[in-house]
């Protein structure tokens, strides 16, 4: 997650140093992308753990 950070960071700086729209475009779609990948990256473990952890599954 702490490169994702960086990768934003780098995105958000092109982004303000760009002037044509395809660029800008192009920017905030990688950013949406990385974003939503985090998102769901943060889920699925949250899924995984409460998996791990719940007595329900300890029978099979």
């Amino acid at each position: 997650m702490e490169k994702n950070e960086w990768i934003l960071g780098e995105l958000d700086r092109l982004f303000i140093e760009q002037k044509d729209f395809r660029h800008l475009a192009l920017i905030k779609a990688a950013r949406d992308i990385i974003k939503e990948q985090d998102k769901r990256i943060w889920q699925m473990e949250g899924e995984l753990d409460g998996t791990l952890w719940s007595p329900k599954r300890w029978d099979e």
